[in-house]
This record gives C-alpha cells, structure tokens and sequence, in this order.
C-alpha cells in the first residue's frame, strides 16, 4: 500500500516531468529552425538521456519531430493547430481578422494582433498591406519582446514603472546585437520610451525591435476598464515609415483598436470570467 508520503513524492515527480516537457514545447517554438538535441538539454540544464527520453514521448504524442538528416527536433503542426482551433472556437481570430485586413489595406503595411495573457503579449494574427518591396512578415505564434517592441511598450505603458519593470526583468533587454540601434537597453532608457508612449497615447519605435524596421502601436483595453487584453501594431521598413508617417497613421490605429476593444466583448475569451490580477481587480 502507497503511503501518502509516496503519493506526494509522485506528484512531484509528475509535476517536475510536464514542466520539462512544455518547457521543451515553448524553447522549440521560439526556435523555428529546430535545435539539436545537445542544445535543449543546456537550455533545460539536464542530462542528454532525459532530454531524448522526453523529446521521444512528446514526438510519439504528435508534438515534435525529428529531421532525418540534421537530427534537428522541431515542433510539428499540431501544436499551431490546436491554438488556431482555440481561437477559432473563442471568437477571436473571426472578430479580429476583418478589421487587421482593414486597416492593413490602408496602412499598406503589416498590422499584428497581440493577446495578453499572464506575464506574456503573443502575436496571434497578422494582415499584410504591402503590395511590392520589401514586406516584413513574421510568423504568428511568437511573443513579443516587451522592452524593445511597439506592441510590448503599448502594453507596459497601461501599467506601473514598477509593473512593467518586473515583466521586463522576466524577459530581459534581449540581445543588443540582435536589437535596433534604438532599442532600450536599460532600465532608464525603458522608462522614458513608457512616458511618451503614455503622453502621445500610442508606442512609436523607430529600428528598436530590429536594424531598418518601424513599428507603431496601441493598447487595446476591454470596454469600460483599463484592463489591458492585447495591443495592434502596425510595422515596416524604416525606409517607408518615417517617424511623421507613422503618427500619420495614428488615428486609423486607434480607431481599429477600438473596434476591436468593442468587439472584444463578443469572444467567450474576453467576455467570460477570468483570473485578475490585484491591479486589474481594483480597475474592475
């Protein structure tokens, strides 16, 4: 007979097993590319056999996959699909997609539609505007960087210094090699892109996420709080959004955002009850 003793120690052990695993899920999904086996190991911190050992049941479950001939594991479809059939499901991407396709029309640009979610801002629909040149296109699926994108700035510029600082801390400054010139690599920099993103009420990054690439964007607050559930961008090359094009198009942003703040309330994911925090508590 288990005592209760082995009962608990099980459930660790569980616990401690699903944390890998989906720990190995999101490093993949950053990694589009895929990663060898020796890399995921060093980025979870354990031993090579247990990395294997878990990357074997994820891809029997249908998650991961392993390339034949580079040996690199990346994840499998079923793993976008099940977000997109969630989404679909909750209304979002059917209320969002119309007005992205609207205001990327006019904007001949790339719009993205981030959704917040606990400490996290992730991109989950895009409408591509431009027509010729040189289209920015990432994928869906991704989160944001918060300390040097425009979506992120939106975001944190909704909250406290202190908030958003602690976000920031969890994510980090990134990589400034990888980074804008212009991107804020420290806290003091950070703090003074959030008051004039407070003060114009939109973020306007100029090469911050990326060398050659502009970006504004805007909150987008569930009506009747100041409860933040997602922020719209729209993004492309610096050479054809100048700082005075892109606050051009700051009305036609705003006004999306509102559409989509107004049709939020038609989605189960925003309209039902969900967890608060203690600020968004005191908000609501």
């Amino acid at each position: 007979m288990l005592s209760s003793l082995d009962v608990w120690d099980g459930i660790v052990v569980m616990s401690s097993i699903l944390d890998r695993a989906l720990n190995i899920v999101e490093i993949l999904a950053n990694s589009p590319g895929g990663l060898q086996l020796y890399v995921i190991a060093e980025r979870l911190d354990i031993p090579r056999s247990a990395a294997h050992r878990l990357l074997g049941e994820l891809a029997r479950l249908g998650y991961v996959e392993q390339d034949e001939i580079t040996t690199l594991y990346q994840l499998t479809l079923k793993v976008a699909s099940l977000g997109q059939t969630y989404l679909s499901l909750n209304g979002i991407l059917d209320i969002a997609q119309p007005v992205l396709e609207r205001l990327a029309e006019k904007a001949g640009e790339l719009v993205r539609l981030g959704i917040v979610n606990d400490h996290r801002l992730t991109w989950i629909a895009k409408a591509q505007g431009a027509r010729s040149g040189f289209r920015y296109d990432p994928d869906a699926g991704m989160d944001a960087h918060l300390a040097s994108t425009s979506s992120g700035h939106a975001w944190l510029a909704t909250m406290s210094d202190e908030e958003a600082l602690r976000l920031v801390s969890r994510q980090g400054f990134g990589d400034s090699a990888k980074l804008g010139p212009n991107a804020a690599m420290t806290v003091q920099a950070l703090l003074k892109c959030l008051a004039l993103t407070r003060r114009d009420g939109y973020a306007l990054n100029l090469e911050s996420s990326a060398p050659g690439l502009s970006a504004i964007a805007v909150a987008i607050q569930k009506p009747g709080t100041t409860r933040t559930i997602g922020a719209l961008s729209i993004a492309g090359p610096a050479t054809r959004l100048s700082e005075a094009q892109l606050r051009a198009l700051a009305p036609e942003l705003r006004a999306a955002a509102g559409e989509l703040s107004a049709a939020s309330l038609g989605s189960s994911y925003f309209g039902g009850v969900r967890h608060l925090t203690r600020s968004e508590e005191g908000a609501e």
